[in-house]
C-alpha cells in the first residue's frame, strides 16, 4: 500500500464534501446565524462521541471570537447539567443520523425551558430535523474512512462550518483585535494587544530629573541612586528635553581636563529623544527601541517624565516583534 497516496485520497475526499457543503450552502446559514446574533444568552453547543469533540472546539472558538458560547456533555444534562440552559439561551445540537439517543432525551426538557434549538445534522428525515427551529442539513457527505464508518468527512465538515458562524458573528459584531487579546491575555498576541509601557515601566521621580544646569557629579550621583539607566532632561516646567544616558557621562569624564563638580551638563544631552506616551503599548516601545537600536526610553504623561521602559524587560515580558 502507498501510504502517501492513501493520505491524500483522505484529503481529497473530505476537500470534496467541503467544497460540495460550501457551493449549496444557502438561506438556512443566514437563519443559524440570525438566532445565534439575536441571542440574548449563551449559545450553547452539544453533541455526543466524535460530534461532542467538534461541539467543544466550536464553543471555544466562538466564545474566544466575541460570542459567548459553551459545550455540554448530554450525558451530564440527563443528571442537572440542563440547569445551565436558560430561556434566553441557544442551543445548537449536533447529531450526524440525528437520532442519537443522548441528544433526543434531552430535547423535551429544552422545549420546556424554552430555550430555541437548532441542529446539524446529515439525515433531513431524522427525529432532531424535525424538533428543532432551525437545522442545517449536509446531503452527500461521503465519510473518508476507508471503510465508510468513522465520523471523518463529516465532523471535519460541521467544525468548518461552526467556524463559519463564528467568524462571520465575530464581524458582524464589530470584534477587533483590541477585543481578541482581552479574551487572550497569555498568549503572546494578547499581550501585544493588553500590555500598556506604563505596565512595564520602571517608575522614577524627580530625583531622576534633570536639567542642562545640573552638576556633572550630581548627575552621576542621581544615576547611581536610580535602577535605570538613562535620565531625563527636562525644562522649567518640568517637560522632557532630553535624556543623559550612562555611556554619556562615561564619556564626558574621559576627559583628561573634565571636573565634574564645576561642569554641567550643558549640550550633553540627546535633545528630541525617544520616547512614548503613557498610553502606548509596551510593542510600541519595543519597536522604537529596536528601530533606533536603543535599550531604554522614557514614558511620559502630558510631556512629563513619569518612568522608564527597558527593552529586556519587554521581552522578558513574552512579549515580541
Amino acid at each position: 500500500m502507498n501510504t502517501v497516496d492513501s493520505a491524500r485520497e483522505v484529503f481529497n475526499k473530505e476537500i470534496g464534501v467541503l467544497e460540495y457543503s460550501r457551493d449549496h450552502l444557502d438561506d438556512t446559514f443566514d437563519e443559524m446565524l440570525s438566532a445565534i446574533m439575536n441571542c440574548k444568552g449563551k449559545v450553547i453547543w452539544i453533541g455526543m462521541g466524535k460530534s461532542g469533540h467538534v461541539a467543544r472546539k466550536i464553543a471555544a472558538s466562538m466564545a474566544s471570537l466575541g460570542t459567548c458560547a459553551i459545550c455540554l456533555h448530554p450525558g451530564e444534562c440527563m443528571h442537572g447539567d440542563l440547569g445551565m440552559i436558560q430561556e434566553q439561551d441557544v442551543v445548537v445540537l449536533i447529531s450526524y443520523s440525528g437520532e442519537s439517543d443522548e441528544i433526543l432525551r434531552i430535547i423535551p426538557s429544552i422545549h420546556i425551558i424554552g430555550a430555541k434549538i437548532l441542529g446539524i445534522t446529515c439525515n433531513r428525515d431524522s427525529t432532531l430535523a424535525r424538533s428543532c427551529d432551525v437545522v442545517q442539513i449536509f446531503d452527500n457527505v461521503s465519510e473518508a474512512c476507508h471503510l465508510g464508518l468513522a465520523p471523518t468527512s463529516s465532523t471535519t465538515l460541521v467544525m468548518v462550518y461552526g467556524d463559519a458562524l463564528a467568524v462571520t458573528a465575530s464581524k458582524m459584531k464589530g470584534f477587533d483585535k483590541d477585543d481578541f487579546g482581552v479574551f487572550h491575555p497569555a498568549g503572546s498576541l494578547g499581550k501585544r494587544l493588553t500590555i500598556r509601557s506604563v505596565d512595564l515601566m520602571r517608575p522614577v521621580d524627580k530625583s531622576n530629573h534633570i536639567r542642562k544646569t545640573t552638576r556633572l557629579i550630581d548627575a552621576l550621583i542621581a544615576l547611581s541612586e536610580s535602577d535605570v539607566d538613562i535620565l531625563d532632561v527636562v525644562n522649567d516646567d518640568d517637560k522632557l528635553i532630553g535624556v543623559v544616558t550612562n555611556g554619556d557621562l562615561k564619556r564626558r569624564m574621559k576627559g583628561s581636563k573634565t571636573d565634574i563638580y564645576e561642569e554641567v551638563i550643558g549640550a550633553e544631552y540627546h535633545a528630541f529623544p525617544y520616547y512614548v506616551d503613557n498610553s502606548s503599548m509596551a510593542i510600541d516601545a519595543l519597536r522604537i527601541m529596536l528601530k533606533n537600536k536603543v535599550h531604554s526610553i522614557t514614558v511620559v504623561n502630558a510631556d512629563r517624565p513619569i518612568g522608564v521602559i527597558r527593552q529586556q524587560d519587554i521581552l522578558d515580558s513574552g512579549i515580541y516583534v
